[in-house]
C-alpha cells in the first residue's frame, strides 16, 4: 500500500480558445514532498515547478500535470522549450518521456518529440531519433517545425544509419515537394547531390557524379548563397577533372560563406595535384590559420614539405597534426617516431642539397592572405596584396589532363561563430598562442616595492618595473580574453532553427579530414557517411597511389591498409550528428534570455485555486447496484461534453483499487459521483464503473498508478571482499537430479546457476548443433554477423586505447555456410601461430590481443561473430527440436510452466530457439533479457565461454553508468567496466561455461558473455509461473513505455492468455494477473467511452488463431482489443488511441475495429479465480 498519488489531465481545444476563457480556466498545481514553490515569484496563469534548472511552458494554457514533474505553463506561448544546459540533456530526456507516459495524449506531444529527436540524435541514438521524428511528423497539430524540415531530418538520420537507399527516396521527395521553404529545398538537394557523390552502392560512378553536379546545381538554384553547396560542387568538379570549374565553385564558397579551413584545404590538395607547391603552401597555411586543430591540413602540409625533401618542416605540422582534441591513429603517430628516429641521418643527407623549395613553416606563417581571402575578410590583415595570390580567373599552369581526381571528403562547415572566430585571426598570428605566464610572489612583492618607491628608480629599475607591469597587463588581458571568448562560444548560436530557418549547418571544422591527399578510389565502408549536415565523412581508400613518391614507400613499409583507414576517419567519429547538438544549443541559449525576462508570479490566488480542485471529494467504497443514471452518456440530466474539454483526476491508492472522478467545465452540470473498481467484482460490475468516464479520452497504466517507474535504488552496499561471490553451480550426475523439483526452486531463487554435467546426465546430442551439422543441416541459412573487435573479456577500449563503455560493431549478413568456413580459417590461423610461436618465429600480432598485457598500445584485430541464427523452422530444423525436449520441464522452449509458451504467437528468440556462432573474442554485450524473462543457454563447444552477471536489483546502478558513459541502457551497446561496478559496490558473478553446461539466468539479471574458444551456443527464454516474474516483466511493460521502447512480450495479451489457461494458487501472482485484467477492462470501456462520444461506429473484427499481438505503428505501444486502423499507402496501420488523436482529434479517416466479445473477455475475468493448492500425501 504505497501513498496515494494524483494526476489531474485536462484536454482543452487549442484552436479557437480566447485569451479571456484561458484565463479564466482555473490550473492546478503539482507539488512534490521535497519541492515548495511558495517562495517564487507569482503569476495569475502560470504553474512552476523547478527541477534541476529545467522547465517547460505549454501553448494556451494547456497544463502539464502529472507525478514529480516540472512544469511551467503559461497562456499566449507558442512553444515548449527546454532550458538546460545540453549536458543535462539526460534530466531534460527524462522529464519530457515524463509528460510523454503520464499524458500520452498531450497536445504538444510534437514539441517533445522534436527535442527527443534532437537529443537522441546528438547522442548517436538515430534509431531512437527517427522514432520521435517520425512520431512529430505524424502529428497534425502546430509546432515549431515545419513538416518538410522534420523531413529533412528523417532523411538524414536514415543517411546517417547507411540506409542509402532510403535515404536518396527520401531526399528525392523535396523535388516535387509542393510548398517547401527554399531554403530546406536546397538542404535536401545539396545532401541528395553529396550522397551521390560518396555512396558506391547508388550505381555507376560516371552516373552518380553526373548527378552530384546535378543536384547540387539544382540546390543551388534554389538558395545561391549557401558557400557549402559551393564547396561541395567544387569537389565534384575535381573529381570529374575540371580544374577550373573546381576552382571558381571554390571561389563562390569562400565569397559566400567567407573562411573556411576546408575549402583552402581542397584547394591545397588541388594546387598541389597540380605541382604548384608554393600555391599549395599558402592554401594550406590558410587553412591552418583559419583552425588550428585542422588535422587534415596540417597532414597534407607535412606530406607537401616531405615531397619537397623538407623533413625537419613535415615533422612540425605531423606534430600540430596530433592536436585534435579527437585523438589521433597510431598511424600518423608512427610516422612522427620514424621522423624522429631518421631526423639526424635526413638533416645530413639534405645538407649539401639544393636551396629549400618552398619556406620554412615559420617563414610561411607570416606570408600574405591570398586576395580572396581579404577581399571577404579585411579586418584580418594589413599587409598588401602579396604576389602569390592563390586564385585567379585562369589558375597558373592547371592542364584537366593532368589532374588527380580528389577524394571524397567531409563538406564546408557554414557555422556563423566559426565564420566570426576566423574574422579574428590575423595571418602574422604566431603559431602558437601560450598563454602568458602569472607574476609569482617574488615578482608581485618586487612589483609592490618598486611602484612604492618609484620617484627614486634608477634606469634600470624603471625598466625592471616596466617588465613587470607590461606582464602583468598581459596577463590579465589574456584572462579578459579567455572569459569573452567562453562567454561568446556560449551565446553565440542564434534561434533560427525555431524561428523558422530550416537546417543550418553549425558545424565546427576542428578535426576534419576534408581532402586528403589520396586517390579517388575511395571505398565506402558501411555506417559512414559524408553528410554536409553531419560532416560524417566516407572511409578513404588506404592504397599508397597517388601519394607523393617519397611517401609510398613509407606507406608500403610502415603502414598497413587498415593504419591507413583509421587514420582517415580518427577525427570524424564524434560528427554524424554534431548539427543536432548544435541545434540544442541554440534553442537552449536563445530562450534562457527570454525566459529571465518575462515575469513569472505565483501569487495566493492561484495556490487558493488549485487547493480548491484538489479537495475534490473522492470516495473508496466499492460501487453496489451502480446506476444507469450516473454513469450513462445518454443520462438526460447530464449534457452532452466536448471530450476536448473534460478533465479526468485519478487517485490510485493500492495495486488492485482504482478511484477516478471527473471534473467538467463551470458551465456543464456537476460530475457523477467518483467511483471504486477492485478485482473482487465481476467484470460487468467494473464496466458498468467505468462507463461514461472515458469521453475525454484517458489512457491509463497497467502497474495501478501513473507514477513514472524508475531504475531501483542499490540495495545496501556490501563489503569489498563479497563483491566477487562464488557463482551458485549444480552437478548433475543422473537424470533424476536434473528432474528434481530442488533443481528448479534452487534456479527460481537465485540470479545465476551453472548446471554443469546437464548433456551427459541426460544424454543430449549436442553434435546437431555443431558447425558440420548445421551446413549439412541448411547450408544457405541466414545469420547476422557482427564485426567486432578482439579483446580481453575484462577490458574494453576505443582505436585509440581509452577505456570506454561503449562496444561499438557493425551489422551485416551472411549464410551458415560462409560463417562456417570463416570459423575454420580463424582456427586454422591461430594454429598455424601457436606453431610458429612454438618455433621463435611468430612475433607479437593482433591475435594475441587476447592477452591484456600491452593492450593500450596494440592494435586490436577485428572479428566477426555469427549471431540470432533462427531455428524457429521445425521442417528446416526437426531434429535439433526434438532433441530439446529431453531438458527438465521449466528449462524447455514449450512447457506449460513456461509463461512464454502461452502467449499464442511466436516470438523470435523468446519463445523459439536461437543459435549463435562465435569465434574467440566474439561478445554479447550487456543487457537484461526482453521485460525481464528468464532464459536458458546451453555451451555447444568445443571451447568455452566466460559469463559475467549482476543481479536484478543493481540494474539502476548498471542504468545510471550507462548514462555516465554517454550510452543509452536499452538500446545501447555496452561492456561494463568491473572496475566502475566494483567502485559502486555491485556484485558481480565470473564463471566459465564449459561445453555441454547450461547457464540459467534469472529474471532481471543482468549479464554479458565473451567467447573464450571457438564454440557454438543455442539459447531461449523461459517464464517461471510466480509473482516475482510476472511483477518483473509488467514493471519492465511500463518502464519501456517511458522510454519509448518497444516490449516485444505483450502483457496484456499474456495476462488474458494466463487466465485462459492456467490456474493459479499463488494468491499473489494471482492478485496481480487479475489487477492487470481489472485495468485492461477499465481501458477497454473508457476507449469505448470516447470512440461513442465522437459518434463513430465500432465494427467487429475478430481475432484470427495464432495472430500476432498489434502494435501501434507510431509510439509501439500494445493494442489490445479496439484498434484504430488507418489505411496509408494501400496497407491498414494500427495505431494506439492517442496516436491516433494527434493525427485527427476526431479520427476522420480512421476504421474502429474489435478483437474480442466484451461478454467473453467478462467472462474470463471472472472465472480466473484462486485455486486452492491440495498438498499430495
Amino acid at each position: 500500500m504505497g501513498k496515494n498519488c494524483e494526476l489531474s489531465v485536462r484536454w482543452r481545444l487549442m484552436n479557437g480558445c480566447d485569451e479571456e476563457e484561458s484565463q479564466a480556466s482555473q490550473v492546478n498545481q503539482s507539488r512534490t514532498s521535497d519541492q515548495s514553490v511558495s517562495d517564487l515569484p507569482a503569476h495569475p496563469d502560470t504553474v512552476y515547478a523547478p527541477w534541476h534548472g529545467l522547465q517547460l511552458r505549454a501553448e494556451r494554457g494547456l497544463p502539464l500535470r502529472s507525478h514529480n514533474l516540472p512544469v511551467f505553463c503559461q497562456p499566449g506561448t507558442s512553444h515548449l522549450y527546454l532550458t538546460a544546459n545540453y549536458p543535462e540533456s539526460d534530466r531534460a530526456t527524462r522529464a519530457f518521456q515524463q509528460v510523454l507516459y503520464t499524458e500520452p495524449g498531450f497536445r504538444r506531444a510534437n514539441e517533445i518529440h522534436i527535442r527527443l529527436g534532437l537529443i537522441h540524435k546528438s547522442l548517436h541514438n538515430q534509431e531512437a531519433s527517427v522514432k520521435h521524428f517520425r512520431q512529430a511528423l505524424n502529428d497534425s497539430n502546430k509546432c515549431s517545425l515545419s513538416k518538410a524540415q522534420i523531413r529533412l531530418h528523417i532523411a538524414h538520420l536514415l543517411e546517417i544509419q547507411g540506409k542509402y537507399k532510403q535515404a536518396k527516396e527520401a531526399y528525392e521527395q523535396f523535388e516535387k515537394l509542393e510548398g517547401t521553404e527554399p531554403q530546406v529545398k536546397a538542404t535536401a538537394l545539396k545532401q541528395l547531390g553529396w550522397l551521390y557523390h560518396i555512396t558506391e552502392q547508388l550505381g555507376d560512378k560516371n552516373r552518380r557524379e553526373g548527378l552530384a553536379v546535378h543536384y547540387l546545381k539544382e540546390s543551388l538554384a534554389s538558395d545561391n548563397s549557401n558557400g557549402q553547396t559551393w564547396y561541395l560542387l567544387g569537389r565534384c568538379f575535381s573529381t570529374l577533372g575540371k580544374v577550373h570549374d573546381a576552382f571558381v565553385s571554390y571561389r563562390n564558397s569562400i565569397d559566400k560563406s567567407e573562411a573556411s579551413a576546408d575549402t583552402w584545404c581542397s584547394i591545397g590538395v588541388l594546387y598541389q595535384q597540380q605541382n604548384q607547391p608554393m600555391d599549395a603552401l599558402q592554401a594550406y597555411i590558410c587553412a591552418v590559420q583559419l583552425d588550428k586543430t585542422h588535422t587534415a591540413a596540417w597532414t597534407d602540409l607535412g606530406i607537401l614539405y616531405e615531397n619537397c625533401e623538407q623533413p625537419k618542416d613535415a615533422l612540425t605540422c605531423y606534430i600540430n597534426a596530433t592536436r585534435n582534441k579527437g585523438g589521433i591513429s597510431s598511424s600518423l603517430t608512427t610516422k612522427i617516431k620514424y621522423l624522429q628516429q631518421h631526423s639526424d641521418s635526413v638533416a645530413v643527407q639534405h645538407l649539401q642539397s639544393k636551396q629549400k623549395k618552398l619556406p620554412s613553416i615559420e617563414e610561411a606563417w607570416a606570408l600574405p592572405i591570398p586576395a580572396e581571402l581579404t577581399s571577404r575578410q579585411g579586418t584580418i590583415s594589413q599587409h598588401p596584396m602579396g604576389k602569390n595570390a592563390m586564385l585567379h580567373s585562369q589558375p597558373m599552369g592547371v592542364q584537366q589532363t593532368t589532374l588527380a581526381p580528389g577524394s571524397a571528403g567531409v563538406m564546408l562547415p557554414d557555422d556563423p561563430l566559426n565564420k566570426k572566430k576566423a574574422l579574428k585571426r590575423p595571418s602574422s598570428e604566431p603559431l602558437e598562442l601560450p598563454a602568458p605566464p602569472p607574476l609569482s610572489p617574488q615578482q608581485l612583492q618586487l612589483l609592490h616595492q618598486l611602484q612604492q618607491n618609484e620617484a627614486s628608480l634608477s634606469p634600470t629599475q624603471r625598466q625592471q618595473l616596466q617588465g613587470l607591469h607590461h606582464q602583468m597587463m598581459r596577463y590579465q588581458q589574456y584572462q579578459i580574453k579567455v572569459h569573452q571568448q567562453r562567454a561568446a562560444e556560449q551565446g553565440q548560436r542564434s534561434a533560427d532553427m525555431l524561428n523558422g530557418m530550416p537546417l543550418p549547418t553549425p558545424i565546427t571544422s576542428s578535426g576534419l579530414l576534408p581532402h586528403a591527399n589520396i586517390p579517388d578510389n575511395a571505398t565506402q565502408s558501411q555506417g559512414d557517411t559524408g553528410t554536409p549536415l553531419a560532416s560524417s565523412v566516407p572511409s578513404e581508400s588506404s592504397s599508397e597511389a597517388g601519394l607523393p613518391k617519397d611517401l609510398q614507400k613509407f606507406v608500403t613499409d610502415h603502414l598497413n591498409e587498415t593504419d591507413l583507414s583509421a587514420l582517415l576517419n580518427s577525427s570524424r567519429h564524434d560528427l554524424a550528428t554534431s548539427i543536432a547538438e548544435d541545434l540544442l544549443a541554440q534553442f537552449t541559449q536563445s530562450q534562457s534570455t527570454s525566459v529571465k525576462k518575462e515575469p513569472s508570479a505565483l501569487n495566493s490566488q492561484q495556490s487558493s485555486e488549485s487547493s480548491q480542485q484538489e479537495n475534490t471529494p473522492i470516495s473508496h467504497d466499492s460501487v453496489k447496484n451502480p446506476s444507469p443514471g450516473k454513469h450513462s452518456s445518454g443520462s438526460p440530466r447530464e449534457p452532452r461534453i466536448d471530450p476536448t474539454q473534460v478533465e479526468y483526476r485519478v487517485k490510485c491508492d493500492s495495486d488492485t483499487k482504482l478511484v477516478i472522478s471527473r471534473n467538467v467545465p463551470r458551465s456543464h452540470s456537476p460530475p457523477p459521483a467518483p467511483f471504486n473498481i477492485s478485482i473482487n467484482m465481476k467484470g460487468r460490475e467494473v464496466l458498468a464503473a467505468c462507463k461514461g468516464y472515458g469521453k475525454g479520452g484517458i489512457t491509463t497504466s497497467m502497474l495501478g498508478d501513473r507514477c513514472p517507474p524508475r531504475p531501483p535504488s542499490p540495495p545496501y552496499p556490501l563489503p569489498k571482499d563479497s563483491l566477487n561471490p562464488p557463482t551458485p553451480s549444480v552437478y548433475l550426475e543422473t537424470k533424476k537430479d536434473a528432474f528434481s523439483i530442488e533443481l528448479q526452486q534452487y534456479c527460481y531463487s537465485q540470479p545465476v546457476v551453472v548446471i554443469r554435467g546437464l548433456a551427459g546426465a541426460l544424454k543430449l546430442d549436442l553434435g546437431l548443433f555443431s558447425t558440420k551439422s548445421l551446413v549439412e543441416a541448411n547450408a544457405d541459412h541466414a545469420v547476422e554477423v557482427r564485426t567486432q573487435r578482439q579483446q580481453a573479456p575484462d577490458e574494453n577500449r576505443d582505436l585509440y586505447g581509452n577505456r570506454l563503455w561503449r562496444c561499438d560493431s557493425s551489422r551485416g549478413r551472411t549464410t551458415i555456410a560462409r560463417y562456417a568456413q570463416y570459423q575454420a580459417s580463424s582456427f586454422q590461423e591461430s594454429l598455424r601461430e601457436e606453431n610458429e610461436k612454438a618455433k621463435g618465429l611468430h612475433k607479437d600480432s593482433d591475435s594475441d590481443s587476447n592477452s591484456s598485457s600491452g593492450a593500450k598500445g596494440r592494435k586490436k584485430k577485428t572479428i566477426k561473430f555469427g549471431t540470432n541464427v533462427d531455428l524457429s523452422d521445425e521442417k528446416k530444423w526437426k531434429p535439433q527440436l526434438q532433441e530439446l525436449t529431453k531438458l527438465p520441464a521449466f528449462t524447455k522452449v514449450v512447457s506449460a510452466s513456461n509463461l512464454l509458451s502461452h502467449v499464442g504467437n511466436t516470438i523470435l528468440g523468446m519463445n523459439t530457439v536461437q543459435l549463435y556462432m562465435k569465434v574467440p573474442g566474439s561478445r554479447t554485450p550487456g543487457h537484461q533479457e526482453n521485460n525481464n524473462f528468464c532464459s536458458v543457454n546451453i555451451n555447444i563447444g568445443p571451447g568455452d565461454c566466460e559469463w559475467f552477471a549482476v543481479p536484478e536489483s543493481y540494474w539502476g546502478v548498471i542504468h545510471n553508468l550507462c548514462e555516465k558513459n554517454n550510452v543509452n541502457y536499452l538500446t545501447g551497446s555496452w561492456w561494463p567496466m568491473l572496475e566502475d561496478l566494483y567502485e559502486e559496490d555491485v556484485p558481480v558473478y565470473r564463471f566459465i561455461q564449459k561445453p555441454g553446461d547450461l547457464v540459467w539466468v534469472g529474471a532481471g539479471t543482468v549479464h554479458w558473455v565473451q567467447a573464450i574458444g571457438w564454440c557454438n551456443n543455442i539459447a531461449w527464454n523461459v517464464g517461471p509461473v510466480n509473482a516475482r516474474q510476472f511483477q518483473l516483466a509488467l514493471e519492465r511493460y511500463e518502464w519501456n513505455k517511458l522510454q519509448s521502447y518497444k516490449s516485444i512480450v505483450p502483457m496484456v495479451h499474456l495476462g488474458w492468455n494466463i487466465a485462459r489457461n492456467l490456474n493459479v494458487s499463488e494468491p499473489k501472482f494471482f492478485e496481480q494477473v487479475k489487477s492487470c485484467l481489472m485495468r485492461s477492462l477499465r481501458q477497454i470501456r473508457f476507449t469505448l467511452d470516447f470512440v461513442e462520444e465522437l459518434g463513430l461506429e465500432v465494427k467487429w473484427h475478430g481475432r484470427g488463431e495464432n495472430e500476432a499481438a498489434h502494435y501501434c505503428n507510431d509510439c509501439e505501444v500494445e493494442v489490445f482489443d479496439i484498434l484504430f486502423v488507418l489505411e496509408q499507402d494501400k496497407k491498414f496501420i494500427v495505431h494506439c488511441q492517442d496516436c491516433a488523436r494527434k493525427i485527427h482529434p476526431r479520427l476522420e479517416g480512421f476504421v474502429v475495429l474489435k478483437q474480442y466479445q466484451t461478454a467473453q473477455l467478462c467472462e474470463i475475468f471472472d472465472r480466473f479465480q484462486l485455486a486452492h493448492h491440495v498438498p499430495t500425501s
